[in-house]
């Protein structure tokens, strides 16, 4: 059952934590220089962390209560991500001068939509095996 819809929007997940913190930069300072997430470990860290916790959610299409829970738990972690996003933009040094926030903190918002999507995949399924046992 890796086929299903919601593998893709983990996979897309996945895609978002392990791919591409590397190519877009998260802010960039008055010099023009870019950050990027690689620069910070901890940002790092909890990308990695929630891209290996989509990862390991695709292989468990057997469970799926225990899908639907990581799932929450990964959105939870990229509320955290989210939440060091913006303490640090709010407390960036020379935020008097003009300094420009990029792409990058963009990630865990778009993760957190294709983790609910894959969540609300995941819940239909589990209705639909659940109709089909009913049936028996």
């Amino acid at each position: 059952m890796i086929q299903r819809i919601q593998s893709v929007y983990l996979l897309i997940v996945v895609l978002l934590g392990a791919v591409l913190p590397f190519f877009l930069p998260v802010w960039s300072t008055e010099e023009g220089t870019s950050v990027f997430a690689t620069d910070q470990f901890m940002i790092m860290t909890v990308f990695g962390a929630s891209a290996i916790l989509a990862l390991i959610t695709i292989f468990l299409y057997k469970k799926r209560k225990l899908q639907i829970s990581l799932g929450r738990l990964n959105i939870i972690l990229n509320f955290i991500l989210l939440g060091f996003f913006v303490y640090w933009s709010l407390t960036l040094p020379g935020e008097m001068q003009i300094s420009q926030k990029g792409i990058g903190m963009f990630l865990p918002i778009l993760s957190i939509v294709f983790l609910a999507m894959a969540n609300k995949a995941i819940k239909k399924d589990e209705a639909l095996v659940k109709s089909a046992d009913r049936i028996r």
